[in-house]
């Protein structure tokens, strides 16, 4: 029986792809060999040794220590795009949001209940909230991954135009943009021409702070910027600033904090971009998938600190050996050289390599004893190794 730790309450569509005959899950469950966990900030966590993976259900990782996981023979997944729509809708609110001042004018309204002939108040104060449309003006999106995408398409179907700007754009995600999305080679390009900013990339060291002072100063004069990814990626006091300084018209962020539920004019969203039951639902039944996957036969998809890797179960094989490594010279030759020498041939091998880390899976037609895997566990810059046996 494995053990799979429930660090937040995760939608029953999930733990139901668990077999109870296989998985015992739950949030008091010892000594687990997975965790399914949302929000739960695990960073002063210790993990025991039997753990083999973390699978988030959602997109951003930063409630999980990565790169401590990774020394630790340890695999983080996560869902990407399992949220994307339920994020690319509020973006559209959001959009909206900025565009009119729809959340002004219900808190306005709101405040003259009980007072006498409203309709009539109505009439004569709705023009202090006055907007804009979306349709002609221009959408800057940074980030055109999942959800990123289907905003930039999105906006297309509304009227606006849509310039945006991705490094790190797959063949698959440029196949997937409504042919009149512009594509610009820098975030610099985006920033001058955008009547209205979105921001859909994770937070990185790289793009921690990356809305401040220097690139506001690269905008429009009266721009609007959406902020559904991370709170780290806007300077909240270079924003505070250009608001009052009217640079920037208008802010909505999915993330408050203490700094920008201060600035006057700032809309804060309390976190719900992927709260929807169909967002949930999705995120739990991607991330126990790739839990069960990674578990049953070592294959890795979504992952966040090791490569993608699989290797089919083709019945030939008795057994499969999966090694966590860093990837350094003459560790696959070591790994190999083991079974060699014990006379046990190699039915199929990949490896695959990610940064400093790296994944070796090897099928044998033998079983593995454990002084086998000692052996294999014992070589320089091996993290982990297991078997599993068919």
């Amino acid at each position: 029986m494995k053990n799979i730790l429930l660090l937040n309450k995760i939608a029953k569509v999930g733990t139901d792809r668990l077999d109870p005959a296989v998985y015992s899950f739950g949030t008091e469950v010892e000594r687990p060999e997975g965790i399914l966990v949302r929000s739960a900030k695990m960073h002063e966590m210790t993990f025991n040794p039997e753990l083999l993976a973390i699978a988030r259900a959602g997109a951003g990782v930063n409630n999980i220590p990565v790169d401590r996981c990774a020394e630790e023979g340890i695999v983080v997944f996560n869902t990407p795009g399992a949220n994307a729509n339920g994020v690319k809708e509020l973006a559209i609110c959001a959009l909206l949001l900025a565009a009119r001042r729809v959340v002004d004018g219900v808190i306005w309204s709101r405040g003259l209940a009980g007072t006498a002939d409203v309709a009539k108040q109505v009439e004569a104060g709705k023009s202090q909230f006055g907007g804009t449309e979306l349709c002609g003006k221009t959408l800057g999106v940074i980030g055109l991954g999942a959800i990123g995408g289907l905003v930039a398409n999105a906006a297309v179907h509304l009227g606006m135009k849509v310039v945006g700007c991705d490094p790190y754009l797959s063949v698959d995600g440029a196949w997937n943009l409504d042919h009149h999305i512009t594509h610009a080679a820098t975030y610099e390009e985006v920033f001058a021409k955008a009547d209205y900013i979105t921001l859909h990339v994770p937070a990185t060291p790289t793009t921690k702070n990356m809305i401040n002072a220097e690139s506001i100063a690269l905008m429009k004069k009266g721009v609007k910027i959406i902020n559904l990814a991370r709170a780290e990626l806007v300077n909240a006091a270079d924003l505070a600033a250009a608001m009052e300084g009217g640079k920037v018209s208008a802010y909505v962020t999915d993330f408050p904090t203490e700094e920008t539920v201060a600035i006057p004019g700032v809309i804060t969203i309390p976190h719900l971009g992927a709260s929807t039951e169909e967002s949930e639902d999705n995120c739990a039944v991607m991330a126990a998938d790739e839990l069960h996957e990674y578990l049953s036969c070592g294959n890795i998809r979504n992952s966040v600190n090791y490569p993608a890797v699989s290797l089919p179960v083709d019945g030939k094989a008795k057994a499969r050996v999966c090694v966590l490594h860093a990837n350094v010279p003459a560790v696959l030759t070591r790994i190999s050289g083991v079974f060699g020498e014990k006379g046990i041939n190699i039915e199929n091998m990949v490896n695959k390599s990610r940064g400093e880390s790296a994944y070796t899976m090897v099928d044998i037609n033998a079983d593995v004893s454990d002084a086998i895997l000692a052996e294999i566990a014992a070589i320089d810059g091996v993290r982990r190794a297991r078997a599993i046996r068919f």
